[in-house]
């Protein structure tokens, strides 16, 4: 394309080419004051944001602002061409993100109120208009819908509780995380408590109840695990303590003939290490094995999580025979 010859005033529907930053118009052969000329009130095209242009004159689209976005956000290189993949590692998070990934709980952020981006910290840039900057040390690896890259869930939902204040809202898109199975509770409280957002009064109460979902939910994988894979059915969400009534731990399943526990990782975050080990240590002196398994492995391999407990189970019979415990529902 000669340098002088403008772009077609009617693009093609892709917002890729409908949508195009500063850098990428001189590639193509249109210099700033032809762009300029573009954008004069009545003119066929329009500023979207800083560097970022609309070669139409109508209001932009969802898909647009979020194009418009990540390239006013990426600053990619002229080179990184049309194709929306060269964003320069910038990714849609916060609600916009979570309406992308399909939450229902998610208030219609995209094309009503702002796009989050989410850059690198050591990039110098404003929120500007619809778009709002947040930063990280580390980027994390995008997950793309549509082409659309956007951080993991559990990123995009620090990054939208940290601008909400309705306790409902917040409660709604935590839950929805993991009674759909996007992500682990312990992942998303491990992201708030990175942005510090677990004192805030309308994130405790949502952690519990997300806490308490994640149980359920997993809860619910390990009962199909265990009977969609023939094991025997165990005893259920009990406590063990020895005949003069020392506790020794509470576990999630017990199979007393093989003397055989299985402990489900999914108590708070800060209980976990501590909790599990001091149960373990009781429960192995007195010839119990004890299986850990989580609610990501149940998920992702529960085969594999059955045959870790059918060996355990097979074991038993060259192990010493384990001391007598008295076994109380929790």
């Amino acid at each position: 394309m000669n340098r002088n010859t403008p772009l077609p005033l009617r693009p093609a529907q892709n917002p890729h080419h409908r949508v195009r930053s500063a850098a990428q118009l001189r590639a193509l052969g249109v210099t700033a004051a032809q762009t300029a000329a573009r954008c004069l009130p009545c003119g066929p095209w329009q500023q979207l944001l800083p560097g970022v242009y609309l070669l139409h004159p109508d209001p932009p689209t969802n898909r647009e602002r979020l194009h418009g976005a990540l390239l006013y956000a990426g600053r990619p290189p002229a080179a990184g061409g049309p194709s929306g993949r060269g964003y320069g590692g910038a990714m849609v998070t916060g609600l916009a993100a979570l309406t992308l990934y399909g939450f229902a709980a998610a208030p219609p952020a995209i094309g009503l109120h702002r796009i989050d981006v989410l850059v690198p910290r050591t990039r110098r840039l404003r929120s500007t208009r619809f778009v709002q900057v947040n930063r990280a040390a580390s980027l994390p690896r995008p997950e793309r819908r549509s082409g659309v890259p956007l951080a993991p869930v559990e990123r995009a939902l620090a990054d939208a509780v940290s601008a909400l204040t309705d306790a409902s809202t917040v409660r709604g898109i935590l839950t929805e995380a993991v009674r759909a199975g996007h992500c682990e509770p312990a992942a998303v409280v491990r992201e708030l408590s990175a942005a510090r957002l677990l004192g805030r009064p309308q994130v405790v109460d949502a952690v519990d109840a997300l806490l308490a979902e994640g149980r359920a939910v997993a809860e619910g994988r390990l009962y199909a695990m265990v009977r969609g894979h023939g094991l025997p059915e165990p005893l259920w969400n009990v406590d063990l303590r020895l005949p003069g009534g020392t506790f020794l731990g509470g576990v999630d399943a017990y199979w007393p003939d093989q003397a055989v526990a299985l402990e489900l990782g999914a108590r708070a975050p800060h209980e976990e290490h501590v909790v599990f080990a001091a149960e373990r240590e009781h429960l192995e002196r007195l010839g119990i094995t004890v299986v850990r398994t989580s609610p990501a492995l149940l998920r992702e391999a529960p085969a594999d999580q059955a045959v870790v407990v059918r060996t355990a189970m097979m074991a038993s019979a060259d192990r010493e025979p384990a001391a007598y415990v008295v076994v109380l529902p929790r």
